[in-house]
């Protein structure tokens, strides 16, 4: 991943209501979950959700799937591991043991 990616992915994670949606998705996994779903879980309509949908998409972080007449959307697990693995690969200059507690998370995870 490149910087200017890394920008589009946290200007897109920068505002409340992406922020709750990238995490709700987070915590689904790969099998996401439909619009009408998302927007019950969090209390947004659903033209509002299908704005921020449209910038947390177009900035990799989310994917989406048609099913007959619905959409789901799931986190894009890839773009979000290239982030993390972006933010850390020049972490203390190479002194990878600094980075323990991150390093734990993602093998626990």
């Amino acid at each position: 991943m490149d910087q200017d990616t890394a920008i589009e992915a946290f200007a897109a994670l920068a505002q409340s209501s992406r922020m709750s949606i990238f995490r709700l998705l987070i915590r689904q996994g790969p099998e996401g979950m439909q619009v009408g779903e998302i927007s019950k879980k969090l209390g947004i309509v659903a033209s509002t959700l299908s704005g921020h949908l449209a910038v947390l998409r177009r900035s990799g972080l989310l994917k989406s799937t048609r099913n007959q007449r619905e959409i789901y959307y799931a986190a894009n697990l890839t773009v979000v591991n290239d982030l993390v693995r972006f933010l850390i690969s020049d972490c203390c200059n190479g002194q990878v043991a600094n980075c323990s507690e991150i390093l734990t998370l993602l093998q626990d995870g």
